[in-house]
């Protein structure tokens, strides 16, 4: 009988951005592995709307209302997030946002200091508060969502590709800040059939130029999500997964 690699009973994972979109599809796979599930995103009662899908799964799941590019609102994140189970095991940095503009010139010094902290600062300070709570539990797991926007960029979203950039590069410094108990590694997404996609999805999931030969889709992000946190995949760290069906 093969071993279940993906087998999370027991564990607790914190997802961002988890109520909607690939943070919630990955919230629903660790928890059909049998996972606890801690969400957070910035509108609480969406979390608690996400946490009961989570609840008919029949894990337990607890709801964090949090804006990610806001230091304070990290720390405290952090804090209700371990005292919530006990512990993190796996921390999924999710969030993000992706506002464009269609020249540099037009980029408001509010728009790009937002960008940059969800996308970038908040993953960062979450990282390094849980990355110090898992290194002296013993180990866990933390992978940040990135974007291959981050070596894909076009125009209209610059600050945007170079926050994901930053996240790639900040995954392999805290793998090797915090390992060897603690891997960390990144998926590189490219587009998926998401809410934040409404105004482009159709036409690209028609036009891209792919192997796949269409754009992803939430439930496919699963699996590499589970490999990652897994502690079967031991010797992969500092790793950046490209996931975005084949885009040459």
């Amino acid at each position: 009988m093969l071993e279940n690699y993906f087998d999370f009973t027991g564990k607790v994972v914190l997802v961002t951005g988890g109520s909607r979109g690939l943070g919630l599809a990955m919230a629903k796979g660790f928890a059909s592995q049998g996972a606890d599930i801690v969400i957070a995103s910035r509108k609480l009662d969406q979390c608690e709307a996400a946490a009961d899908e989570i609840r008919k799964l029949g894990r337990r799941a607890v709801a964090i209302g949090a804006h990610v590019g806001r230091w304070e609102d990290v720390d405290r994140l952090a804090e209700e997030a371990s005292a919530a189970f006990g512990r993190i095991d796996v921390l999924v940095n999710n969030a993000g946002i992706a506002p464009t503009a269609p020249r540099a010139i037009d980029v408001t010094e509010e728009m790009f200091d937002k960008i940059v902290d969800v996308n970038f600062k908040g993953p960062f300070r979450l990282a390094a508060l849980i990355g110090e709570q898992m290194k002296d539990a013993g180990g866990g797991a933390i992978i940040n969502i990135s974007s291959t926007g981050a070596i894909r960029p076009l125009a209209e979203f610059a600050v945007y590709a170079g926050a994901k950039s930053a996240l790639n590069v900040i995954t392999k410094s805290l793998a090797l800040e915090f390992g060897p108990k603690v891997r960390v590694n990144a998926i590189m997404a490219g587009p998926f059939w998401t809410d934040i996609a409404r105004s482009w999805r159709e036409e690209l999931d028609q036009t891209i130029v792919s192997a796949v030969g269409r754009i992803g889709r939430p439930e496919e992000i699963i699996t590499s999500a589970l490999y990652l946190a897994s502690d079967h995949s031991s010797y992969t760290t500092g790793s950046v997964l490209q996931l975005d069906g084949g885009i040459p």
